[in-house]
């Protein structure tokens, strides 16, 4: 379809969409059939998959705002979004293992959450994570046979022909870095030198094997971010059976007994009350998602007790099992200024740590500015140069997210516990050497200048090094984790352990993070979680 015909079409949508809101704040419906808390990369995947069906009322709960804005849009932008209005702005605590640094925690407020905010990087996990996954709950349809082929079905891939691991008639546009930065083709270079396989794309055999390298898959249609509220929800927000509520904070979930009946929720300095004929879903993230949890008496006897919360259900898990992948910029300078293109990372690369495993636990993405830590920073930072992005996809500590108190407008406590676990600053170490490798590689050298950050170091220097230099990658997930044993939240269906009418449904649901970045394997969450939805009512 011509872009100009898509752009009517989105104005079209878009007005549609503001009059249903505003229809709404001036008279709030009370009962919907399933209302879906978040409108992020599994959230919105939910919505749109439930409110196909004429028959199903579906309200969707978004405490952002719209995602109209060019910081959203224009792909070079997404850094513009961190600390902004679209940022929960969360902060962890100050962690021992990182010489007594806070990490700060950005997570996507708006229409979109994550997936309006990123760096657009479509990466579907390893196999053995989907095995893992079915493994945990069992239940064969999460395993990787399973999940790769609704990847096929959900993907509209733009690249090279490849049917086998490919689809091309879904709602997600995929494509391949446009024109990638001749650094994206040095780090290819530069692992083929040091004898890491390149393939044509990270989505495919790349990831059911050892690792590799490749230019990254992107979600970028008509040179704009698409989001994955953009691909599922926007060319539906003008069903009238799909209400979308933006500016509207969850508080917590009402139960009638044992069973989820209602959410309140704050819009505009009042409280409402809406309830749900059928099922609540909970897609609020990671940190936001077991605080809601919690707050309606669902979790640990303990933590629930201290802050005077009646309890529901006994979840000694949620709160636990907390991860994401933590990384180690280095950077170079280089020898002229070169413009970052697309998004600014289109190179990734995923390799072991040890020869002796079968699957990456490095991931490693090339960023085309310098991207430094708060300590690193005193390093130098040269004015024109990149980072490699590289850290742990497999961490092993895990953390704890905490109620600061019972009031709903309190952020939690978060103990994200980062290299907590000797075996990650023993990774870490094999991160930052290959690291090194990578972008001393002759592959480099018509670029660079000099390696600016961190340069040879002594083993001690190496692990102060990677103790002030690492940052989250903002891929939290893990909290409300899917499986069957006593620190496990939901099961295979996704529906919470001991009550009724509530499900999770986004990276909380977890066992254990995915290889990679967690945009793509959310809308797997998604989709996994309405197809039950919908064969449990019917649709």
């Amino acid at each position: 379809m011509p872009s100009h015909h898509l752009a009517s079409q989105d104005t079209d949508h878009t007005h549609q969409a503001r009059e249903q809101r505003r229809r709404f704040a001036a008279e709030p419906d009370t009962v919907h059939d399933f209302i879906v808390c978040g409108a992020g990369a599994s959230g919105s995947v939910i919505a749109r998959r439930l409110a196909e069906n004429p028959d199903a009322r579906v309200l969707l709960i978004e405490a952002g705002g719209s995602d109209e804005a060019a910081s959203v849009l224009d792909p070079a932008q997404w850094p513009t979004n961190l600390g902004s209005e679209r940022d929960w702005g969360f902060q962890a605590e100050p962690n021992p293992h990182l010489h007594g640094r806070a990490l700060s925690m950005s997570m996507g407020k708006g229409l979109g959450g994550g997936s309006s905010v990123n760096v657009m990087v479509w990466a579907r996990g390893h196999r053995d994570d989907w095995d893992f996954f079915a493994s945990e709950a069992g239940d064969a349809a999460w395993g990787y046979q399973s999940v790769l082929e609704i990847y096929r079905r959900i993907e509209n891939w733009r690249g090279t022909p490849d049917p086998r691991f490919r689809g091309t008639d879904g709602p997600v546009w995929v494509q391949p870095a446009h024109d990638p930065h001749p650094l994206a083709h040095a780090m290819l270079g530069a692992a083929r030198e040091l004898g890491i396989p390149t393939f044509e794309s990270p989505n495919g055999a790349m990831m059911e094997g050892p690792g590799g390298a490749a230019l990254t898959d992107m979600l970028v249609r008509d040179g704009q971010r698409h989001s994955l509220y953009r691909a599922y929800v926007h060319p539906w927000s003008d069903r009238s059976n799909l209400t979308i509520l933006t500016g509207a904070q969850v508080r917590r979930v009402l139960f009638d007994g044992r069973r989820a009946r209602a959410v309140e929720v704050e819009k505009d300095g009042r409280v409402l009350t809406i309830g749900a004929r059928c099922e609540i879903i909970l897609s609020a993230g990671a940190i936001n998602t077991p605080k809601l949890l919690m707050l309606s008496g669902i979790g640990d006897r303990a933590e629930l007790e201290r802050h005077s919360i009646p309890v529901l259900q006994h979840l000694p898990g949620v709160g636990r099992n907390m991860q994401d992948h933590v990384s180690f910029g280095c950077t170079w300078e280089c020898k002229e200024p070169i413009a970052p293109r697309n998004s600014g990372s289109e190179a990734t690369l995923y390799w072991k740590s040890r020869p002796e495993l079968e699957s990456p636990d490095l991931l490693f993405c090339q960023v085309e500015f310098p991207v430094p830590s708060d300590r690193t920073a005193a390093l130098g930072v040269p004015e024109h140069g990149w980072t490699m992005f590289a850290g742990l996809a497999q961490p092993k500590s895990r953390g704890r997210l905490r109620l600061r108190d019972a009031d709903p407008a309190k952020p939690p406590v978060i103990d994200a516990n980062m290299l907590s676990d000797p075996a990650d600053l023993e990774a870490a170490r094999a991160c930052v050497r290959l690291c090194r490798a990578l972008g001393n590689a002759e592959a480099f050298k018509p670029h660079v200048t000099r390696e600016a950050i961190p340069g040879v170091l002594d083993a001690a220097g190496e692990d102060a090094f990677i103790r002030d230099s690492a940052v989250t990658y903002w891929h939290q997930c893990g909290t409300a984790k899917m499986g069957r044993d006593d620190m496990s939240v939901v099961d295979s269906s996704l529906s919470v352990h001991g009550v009724e009418g509530i499900r999770v449904a986004d990276g909380s649901i977890m066992p254990r993070v995915t290889t990679g970045n967690t945009q793509a394997p959310c809308a797997i969450i998604g989709e996994q979680a309405a197809a039950r939805l919908r064969a449990r009512h019917g649709l």
